[in-house]
């Protein structure tokens, strides 16, 4: 199995369009310890000729730009791709919004939880997908799904399971109380597994770890996990946004609520983190922060990374 990081930040992209916080400062300005992100996503492919997306950021063309295995062959129709296939982790802009990129009436399958295909179906801007060549499939939790594309075996099969997280941003519902309106199925995360047996599982939201997530995780031979803040408070001290990480649905890496402390306890062969918001330190190679989380064993994704299982 192959796995190619399209993109490793969260949304914005890293530096984001509009922002002058330190670390995007030193990213405009080309800084040697930063390298500029685009939105996360994740391709796979059982045999490297069919490739499924793990989300579809907005950058999406730009990634299917510097990425050879996801353009066109020279020996198709003039219409072709390798994309074959697209799941979503939830209804996020940074997670659906690149498949508006791909229309054109081109054939391939989205299989997402039903309450975000529902979200998709609510929104007619989606209806650029055609039906007749787009199918839309749902992800039922904790059942292993075959991942096919009109009826083509792509030899991978996809296990979604429930995360602690929240409803996008953009549909909450500020009367339905703390919970803004979140409901099971809002964010999942995904087991992906060929049919040699190589598996990995990526999680780019997660608000906390709870007991179930624990033990599905334990033992885990490569994990790509959110790391959208270090600390969870950050936005708010670097003047950039009046929220926590909490309050937007994402565990912080530090402290003794963070990933890295629960993961301390929780044996996985590689842990990787992916999603990382611009204000996270740990996206220079010159900070502490970075430092303290090699330290103990993780690795800070990057666009262009690639694993082979």
């Amino acid at each position: 199995m192959l796995i190619r990081v399209l993109g490793s930040a969260a949304g914005g992209g890293f530096p984001q369009w509009n922002c002058n916080g330190a670390l995007s400062r030193a990213a405009w300005d080309g800084e040697p310890h930063v390298v500029q992100r685009t939105q996360s996503s994740l391709a796979v492919s059982a045999d490297g000729d069919a490739w499924v997306l793990l989300n579809a950021s907005p950058d999406i063309r730009s990634q299917i730009g510097t990425t050879r295995a996801l353009q066109p062959r020279r020996d198709q129709p003039r219409r072709n791709s390798p994309i074959k296939a697209v799941v979503l982790t939830n209804a996020d802009v940074d997670h659906v919004a690149g498949l508006l990129s791909l229309r054109e009436g081109h054939a391939f399958t989205i299989y997402a939880a039903g309450r975000v295909l529902d979200v998709l179906a609510s929104n007619r801007i989606f209806d650029v997908l055609a039906p007749a060549c787009v199918d839309r499939r749902p992800l039922a939790l904790a059942t292993p799904l075959q991942i096919r594309d009109h009826g083509a075996d792509l030899g991978l099969t996809i296990e979604a399971f429930p995360v602690p997280g929240k409803i996008a941003l953009y549909l909450e519902d500020k009367q339905a109380g703390p919970d803004l309106g979140t409901s099971e199925g809002d964010t999942i995360g995904l087991r992906v597994r060929d049919a040699n047996g190589s598996e990995f599982f990526y999680i780019p939201a997660c608000a906390r770890i709870d007991e179930p997530l624990s033990m599905r995780l334990h033992g885990a031979s490569l994990l790509f996990f959110d790391g959208t803040l270090y600390d969870d408070d950050e936005m708010i001290r670097q003047g950039l946004l009046a929220k926590t990480g909490r309050r937007m649905g994402h565990m912080s890496m530090n402290g003794p609520d963070g990933s890295l402390a629960a993961f301390a306890s929780i044996p996985v062969a590689r842990k990787v983190y992916i999603h990382i918001n611009n204000s996270n330190p740990a996206l220079s190679t010159a900070s502490a922060a970075f430092r303290t989380v090699r330290a103990v064993g993780w690795e800070i994704a990057h666009d262009g990374m690639e694993i082979a299982l």
